[in-house]
């Protein structure tokens, strides 16, 4: 039941890359259909393992890992006591990224690649009542996609809206109910 449940919550992400690539073949039937830089499942990886990482880290302070399985430059960038820093306020607050692993991503843009080849997956996890907002950018390393920069906010959700539902059919007022005798 729960790989059902795992399904139906990913179904939504692959209907929508799905509608969004049908529609732009749609208005361009000529070009050729645009591909995305990496398979969607590759993608969701990425960000579950980045995010899962990071919340391990979180809970044990320790950086290490984290830095290890990162792109050379980012190491060379980042210490593990700069990424303790860096991260101090999620863990201060006991911020649990644990959802990434339940909750499908959601792109705010499609996954792509910059000038320089690097991969950029930039989105939301959509938890209550605070989002997890993501932007992280990988870099090929020896064939493997490699964390290259981390951005992690935690914004207050939006409210979902509540659906407008039909109004009932009005009875009729009492007035009009009474006959006169």
């Amino acid at each position: 039941m729960k790989s059902i449940a795992r399904a139906l919550v990913a179904l939504p992400l692959l209907l929508a890359c799905g509608s969004e690539r049908a529609a732009a073949q749609q208005q361009a039937p000529a070009a050729a259909p645009a591909q995305l830089p990496v398979r969607l499942e590759q993608a969701l990886y990425l960000i579950r393992s980045t995010l899962l990482t990071l919340n391990d880290a979180n809970r044990t302070g320790n950086y290490t890992v984290l830095r290890d399985l990162a792109a050379p430059d980012f190491q060379a960038r980042n210490t593990a006591a700069d990424l303790g820093l860096n991260f101090l306020d999620l863990r201060r607050r006991n911020f649990d990224l644990y959802a990434a692993a339940l909750l499908a991503p959601q792109f705010s843009a499609a996954p792509s690649l910059d000038q320089q080849g690097m991969l950029r997956l930039a989105g939301y996890i959509p938890t209550q009542p605070l989002q997890i907002r993501f932007d992280l950018t990988f870099q090929m390393v020896a064939g493997q996609w490699r964390l290259f920069a981390i951005a992690i906010a935690t914004p207050e959700a939006v409210p979902a809206q509540p659906q407008v539902q039909a109004p009932a059919k009005p009875a009729a007022p009492a007035s009009a109910q009474k006959k006169s005798p």
